[in-house]
């Protein structure tokens, strides 16, 4: 990308520079505003593959697959990279045409493709396959030597994630529960859901300690106002103490106020 960049006049590239710096940062948590920056970056430089191509991910992240497609598109023919062939596959998908999705999947771009994107070519492929709803024929795209493998590859838990999911989908509950547990076996940054998967289908429910710790607050919260309350009552109705040589009864105090009344007529 620096290399596409030196192309532009030197205040020009630190500008689209910065624009896609933000796309990267910004694109998992916050996509409509990647996408954003990845418009201005589109509009400052619309040339440079690279800028197509965060384009491109940027509109993938916030679900407008036909423009993200016309920008892999772009990049591709600027590069002449089979890179992007999976994404663009899914894009089909997204678009509602599975069956695209799966004639790419046996176009000779495949072959050109490292591990990572024949694995990810896979995954889209099964995807499609389900959109078609063909569960079992997902569940054989799938199958292969990466998911077989033992040893543990960037993919491998997105890719046994997907195998389970199918499988569970077909209602084979025990083989999807021996493959949710060695998803989670290979995701160690947790990327998935898989144990909680896993521990809906042992069974088991997770409580949520932030959410009791907001009901011991509001249930605090409803004592101190009772408290405070009663308190407020108590201030109002006991203002004597009977044991207070001063204390007046309510009886005492009614007579006094019948003598007085009794005086002011006479």
């Amino acid at each position: 990308m620096r290399q596409e960049l030196l192309s532009l006049p030197k205040g020009l590239a630190e500008e689209v520079s910065r624009n896609l710096v933000m796309v990267a940062r910004l694109i998992d948590e916050e996509p409509e505003q990647a996408y954003a920056y990845s418009r201005i970056a589109l509009r400052l430089a619309s040339r440079v593959a690279a800028v197509r191509e965060a384009a491109g991910f940027a509109a993938y992240a916030t679900q407008k697959y036909s423009e993200a497609l016309a920008e892999f598109r772009a990049a591709k023919r600027m590069t002449g990279s089979v890179e992007l062939w999976p994404v663009m596959a899914d894009c089909e998908r997204g678009l509602g045409r599975p069956e695209r999705a799966l004639a790419m999947a046996g176009e000779p771009e495949v072959q050109k493709l490292d591990k990572a994107g024949q694995v990810e070519m896979r995954l889209v492929a099964a995807g499609a396959r389900r959109d078609m709803g063909q569960l079992d024929a997902a569940i054989v795209t799938l199958q292969s030597p990466e998911l077989a493998s033992s040893a543990i590859q960037p993919w491998s838990a997105r890719l046994r994630y997907a195998y389970a999911d199918a499988l569970l989908a077909a209602g084979r509950e025990d083989e999807a529960r021996e493959w949710f547990a060695k998803t989670v076996e290979a995701d160690k940054d947790g990327t998935t859901d898989a144990s909680d998967r896993l521990a809906a289908i042992d069974g088991i429910e997770f409580v949520d300690a932030m959410e009791d710790e907001d009901e011991d607050d509001e249930l605090d919260a409803v004592d101190a106002a009772e408290l405070a309350a009663a308190e407020a009552a108590s201030d109002v109705t006991e203002y004597y103490d009977e044991d207070d040589e001063e204390f007046e009864s309510d009886e005492e105090r009614s007579e006094a106020d019948a003598e007085v009344e009794g005086g002011s007529k006479a």
